[in-house]
C-alpha cells in the first residue's frame, strides 16, 4: 500500500499524518509526502522514520494507491485528476471539487453510500459544514428540515498557520510581519470567512449553504449562514437554529443525537456542562449541547455544536 499526503507540512496535512500513524493502516504502508517548493527536501518524522518532502510530480510518479490532498484549490485543480487517471484513489480537502455533480461530497456517517466502485475522487466538506450536518442528519430523517440559520465562531487554525502565528504574536505583544487578517484577531472578532461575494455573503458562508444541501441530498432546505472568526486557537463552534416540517420533543432530539455515531451530547447547563472548543480540541467527536426549543417559532430548535476543525473538520473525516 502506497499513501501520499499532498500538503504534508500544513496544519491539516500534519493532522493527516497523525491520523495515519494512529490508524489501522498497516505499518508496511509506504508513505510519500509532498508540499510546496519552500519545503522541498525538508524532512519530517512519520511512524519512526524520517521522510523527505517531495514535489507533487515526484509523488505522482510513485503511483500511490491513495492520495490525501490538503494543499489548496490550485494544487487540487492541477493534480487531482492526474492522480485518478493512473488509478489513485484521491480524497481532496480543498473546496475545488466539492460542488461538482459527479464528485461525492462525503461525511462517512451520513452518505458513504455515494461512493461507488468506480469512484476515484472524493471531496472532503468544509470543516464547519461537517460538524453541523453530522448533528442534523438524523434529525432531518426524523422530522424533515425546512430551514437552517447558523452563526459560526471559528478558530484561527481554520485559516491556516499564518493566522495562528498572527494570534499568538498579537497575544505576546510581538510584531506581525505577514498578517493573515486585515485587522487584529486577538481581543477581537472578525465577521469574515474567506472573501466577500457580490451577494454580500462570504465564500465560507456559501460553503455552508451549498454543501449542507448536497450532503443531506435535499436542495429544498433553506440555509443562511454568518461566519465569524474568533481569537481561539482550535475548535469551531456553531449556534444553529433549525426549523422542522414535523414537531418534535426535546427527549426525541436527544435520543437521536445520542445514537448518532460520532456525536457526544453535553447538555446539562445546571452543572455547567455544555460543549466548548477548549475541551473539543484534540478529539474526533462532534459535541452538541444547549438543546432547547425555539420559543419564537413552532417546530424550531436551537443547538450549540462544537468540534475540532483540524480533526473531524478535516483530517479525521478524510482518513
Amino acid at each position: 500500500m502506497k499513501i501520499a499526503i499532498i500538503g504534508a507540512t500544513g496544519l491539516v496535512g500534519r493532522k493527516m499524518i497523525e491520523k495515519i500513524e494512529s490508524s489501522f493502516i498497516s505499518d508496511d504502508a509506504e508513505i510519500f509526502l509532498a508540499a510546496s517548493q519552500k519545503s522541498y527536501r525538508k524532512e519530517m518524522p512519520v511512524r519512526g522514520k524520517i521522510l523527505k518532502i517531495h514535489a507533487v510530480e515526484e509523488v505522482l510518479e510513485a503511483e500511490p494507491h491513495i492520495a490525501l490532498f490538503s494543499a489548496g484549490n490550485q494544487v487540487s485543480e492541477k493534480y487531482a485528476v492526474q492522480f485518478t487517471q493512473q488509478g489513485t484513489f484521491v480524497i481532496d480537502n480543498s473546496s475545488y471539487w466539492r460542488m461538482q455533480a459527479n464528485v461525492p461530497l462525503v461525511v462517512p456517517e451520513i452518505n458513504a453510500d455515494t461512493i461507488t466502485s468506480a469512484t476515484r475522487l472524493i471531496a472532503n466538506p468544509n470543516c464547519s459544514t461537517i460538524q453541523m450536518v453530522l448533528a442534523l442528519s438524523g434529525l432531518h430523517k426524523s422530522f424533515g428540515i425546512r430551514r437552517i440559520v447558523v452563526a459560526t465562531y471559528q478558530s484561527v487554525t481554520g485559516t491556516g498557520a499564518k493566522a495562528l502565528t498572527q494570534l499568538m504574536n498579537e497575544r505576546a505583544g510581538l510584531s506581525i510581519t505577514e498578517p493573515a487578517y486585515p485587522y487584529p484577531i486577538d481581543l477581537n472578532v472578525l465577521p469574515l470567512g474567506g472573501s466577500f461575494l457580490p451577494n454580500g455573503y462570504t465564500t465560507e458562508e456559501m460553503k455552508l449553504v451549498n454543501e449542507t444541501r448536497k450532503i443531506l441530498n435535499d436542495f429544498q432546505i433553506q440555509v443562511t449562514a454568518t461566519v465569524v472568526r474568533v481569537p481561539v486557537k482550535g475548535g469551531h463552534s456553531e449556534a444553529v437554529n433549525v426549523e422542522f416540517a414535523k414537531d418534535y420533543t426535546i427527549e426525541e432530539v436527544i435520543e437521536i443525537l445520542k445514537h448518532t455515531h460520532g456525536i457526544i451530547v453535553q447538555d446539562d447547563p445546571s452543572k455547567n456542562i455544555y460543549p466548548m472548543p477548549l475541551f473539543a480540541e484534540g478529539k474526533d467527536e462532534v459535541f452538541v449541547g444547549r438543546i432547547r426549543r425555539d420559543e419564537s417559532c413552532p417546530k424550531a430548535l436551537n443547538l450549540w455544536i462544537v468540534a475540532d476543525n483540524l480533526l473531524k473538520g478535516a483530517a479525521t473525516n478524510a482518513v
